[in-house]
This record gives C-alpha cells, sequence and structure tokens, in this order.
C-alpha cells in the first residue's frame, strides 16, 4: 500500500463518518459536495461531527481516493470505515431510510 493509501486508510477509519469532498462542510466547493453535506444534515448529523477532507488541498489524495474506492468521482462518503457512495447513492439511501440506519440517526 502507497503512502498515499495508508494516509487514506486512516483518515476513513479515524472518525466514524468521513466525507472526501470539494471544499469543507461550511463551505463547500462543488454541487455535489453541498449537496453531500445537506444530505447528512437531513438525516441528523451535525456537520461539525462529520470529518470532511478537502481533496482540492491535496491532489495525491484527490487522485487516491479514486483509486482506494474504486469510484470515480468526488464526494465519497465513508460510515465506520465502509464505503457508502457518493451524492447520488446518498440520496437513493436518504429516499429510502436506509442512510439513516446506516448512520444510527432518525430525521
Amino acid at each position: 500500500m502507497s503512502d498515499t493509501q495508508q494516509r487514506i486508510d486512516s483518515l476513513v477509519k479515524s472518525s466514524d463518518v468521513v466525507l472526501f469532498m470539494k471544499g469543507s462542510a461550511s463551505f463547500p466547493m462543488c454541487g455535489f459536495s453541498g449537496r453531500a453535506i445537506q444530505i447528512l444534515k437531513a438525516c441528523g448529523v451535525d456537520p461539525k461531527s462529520v470529518t470532511t477532507v478537502n481533496v482540492l488541498d491535496d491532489d495525491a489524495i484527490r487522485q487516491g481516493i479514486k483509486e482506494y474506492s474504486n469510484w470515480p468521482t468526488i464526494p465519497q462518503l465513508y460510515v465506520k470505515g465502509e464505503f457508502i457512495g457518493g451524492s447520488d447513492i446518498m440520496m437513493e439511501m436518504y429516499e429510502s431510510g436506509e442512510l439513516m440506519q446506516v448512520l444510527g440517526t432518525t430525521s
């Protein structure tokens, strides 16, 4: 495992909810990242409790996360070390109620 992959792995496992995104929870820098934060809020998750990783700050992380998850787009949500998906998957899971179950929240 490369240094970047090890860094990503430790980030993913560092918190219960980790979101790799463009920007931050308070200042998303793309629509999909903003949507991911809004979905988490709708699920009853305090954005301050989410560990966000701004992929724009580190090109190695930006490319490496796509390899780590085998998923081509950002944002990427991880809950308890498990890859959940991007904003479209998050929306589908939110609408079905599955995302709140995974997060352990109720809206």
